[in-house]
């Protein structure tokens, strides 16, 4: 049914927890997987430009580093589990934008994603990463809780 699902993951203990759900739904489903982390862009307020150049080098260093510790962990996991898997990271202003641009590069025919669960005027204020991949996303999303 499913060939190749995308999961993303930002190193949080509910992403590392649906990670090892959606891939232990890949192994039965005999799919593989796209590890995902969406980096989002560097912001500061400051008008010194000599703290923005250090600031966005140290930012853009030890973000890159936090993406790929995050992949390596799921990746292994996936790995114990025989799954096969890449990893692929991408910088994007809009997280669920990354995500669903991540799934239609790697040609992936379904999203598993985890999700607080909140609803109601929390969802609405925290603005659910997960809503907005389910309420822009034409590929399936699958949704662990």
């Amino acid at each position: 049914m499913f060939a190749k699902i995308l999961i993303p993951t930002d190193g949080s203990k509910l992403a590392v927890a649906a990670a090892e759900n959606a891939v232990a739904f890949a192994r039965d489903a005999n799919a593989s997987v796209v590890f995902a982390h969406v980096l989002e862009p560097f912001r500061i307020f400051t008008t010194d430009s000599d703290k923005l150049t250090a600031s966005q080098e140290d930012y853009d260093r030890l973000s890159d580093q936090q993406a790929v510790q995050f992949l390596a962990e799921v990746e292994l996991r996936a790995r114990h589990q025989g799954v096969a898997s890449y990893t692929v990271k991408l910088r994007k202003e809009e997280i669920h934008e990354g995500i669903i641009q991540a799934a239609i590069t790697n040609g992936c025919d379904l999203i598993a994603l985890g999700s607080h669960g909140r609803g109601g005027v929390a969802g609405l204020i925290l603005g659910s990463v997960t809503t907005k991949v389910l309420s822009h996303s034409r590929i399936p999303v699958l949704v662990y809780r």
